[in-house]
């Protein structure tokens, strides 16, 4: 490296260095005001040569980022950069990442926890669990590929809860009552009788193509998922390994799948059966449940709903699990609270049970 005034008064780095495939590169940075700017520039870029920790959170972010990037789905990094971005950036970017202690994430958390928007409202619980996972995975990540001696996030302790709220659902009458209401939209209609009866996610409803069907057998095959992502519409895969099934539909509603997707004008075999947004899904939930009276929910919890039915109706966990895609069957478990009155039947099952 080397470090040089220029004419105009300001100064200028010229930075050489290996790349990972061992070829010799050369890069500049001009503009410095003042030498000790330059010559700190110039130690920041040797520490991420080096991948030295006494390197700043926000140069280790880089690395973090080139580490990462490519392995998470877009739409997963786009979350993720975006905390990193607003949350962890500006609070921790200019600290050396070997010498950020617990009492600074403390001191951060409780910011986090006592900010109010200009409603005033907090950030959720759930969100400020998030957040703080995001941070600890930046920890970790050094720990494990950087030599960072512990991850002050296990000291400081966590932030938040993973759940926000309990799980909301509608029974099949309160879903009828809707369904009933939403009928002035066929595309809205068909769209909610596939998220109700079939327990899809919405992205992987928004995926759907003629060619995902099979009437004959009257399956429908989950291979994908529709984001909306930077005014950008992006198929990717499915959230998990497992979310890739086949689900074999009722009668009734392979019939009605097959009336609108014939109903369609010319519709190919790769083109989206419901050219919407979840944006416009929520929309349609919010109009439909003020008609129908019945209490408001979010789209997700159609999903629940479906899972809460199918443990009504007596399915084990592990069939429910294959057929909702849950990557594990500790997922499908959580649901059994949703039917309380299972509480009763089985007393009462049991109590018969000791007088026979």
């Amino acid at each position: 490296m080397a470090v040089y005034k220029e004419e105009k008064g300001t100064w200028r780095v010229i930075y050489r260095y290996t790349d990972w495939t061992g070829e010799r590169k050369q890069t500049q940075k001009r503009g410095f005001a003042t030498k000790r700017d330059a010559q700190a520039w110039e130690r920041e870029q040797l520490n991420k040569s080096n991948s030295d920790l006494d390197m700043s959170f926000k140069s280790f972010v880089e690395h973090y980022t080139e580490d990462m990037k490519s392995r998470l789905k877009e739409n997963t990094w786009h979350t993720k950069e975006h905390i990193i971005r607003t949350k962890l950036l500006p609070y921790f970017g200019g600290l050396k990442m070997c010498k950020i202690t617990p009492q600074q994430i403390i001191k951060w958390q409780n910011e986090l926890i006592n900010f109010k928007d200009e409603r005033g409202e907090p950030y959720s619980p759930v969100y400020l669990k998030t957040v703080q996972n995001q941070l600890s995975a930046i920890f970790n990540h050094a720990v494990r590929y950087y030599n960072l001696k512990e991850n002050p996030c296990v000291k400081a302790g966590s932030m938040g809860k993973k759940k926000n709220r309990e799980m909301l659902f509608w029974t099949k009458d309160e879903y009828l009552k809707f369904a009933d209401v939403i009928m002035d939209k066929p595309l809205s209609f068909y769209a909610f009788e596939m998220l109700y009866w079939c327990g899809i996610r919405e992205g992987e409803l928004l995926a759907l193509t003629p060619a995902d069907f099979d009437f004959d057998r009257l399956t429908v095959t989950i291979s994908k998922s529709y984001q909306r992502l930077n005014g950008q519409d992006l198929i990717t895969t499915p959230k998990t390994e497992k979310s890739n099934r086949t689900i074999t539909m009722p009668e009734f509603l392979a019939d009605e799948m097959r009336d609108y997707i014939t109903s369609l004008y010319k519709i190919g075999d790769g083109d989206r059966i419901f050219p919407i947004t979840k944006s416009y899904l929520q929309k349609e939930m919010e109009r439909g449940s003020r008609a129908a009276g019945v209490k408001k929910i979010r789209i997700h919890d159609l999903r629940h709903s479906h899972v809460s039915l199918l443990i009504d109706m007596g399915f084990s966990a592990t069939a429910i699990a294959d057929r909702v895609g849950h990557e594990s069957i500790d997922i499908t478990y959580n649901y059994a609270h949703l039917f309380p009155t299972k509480q009763a039947e089985m007393a009462a099952r049991l109590n018969t049970e000791r007088r026979g």
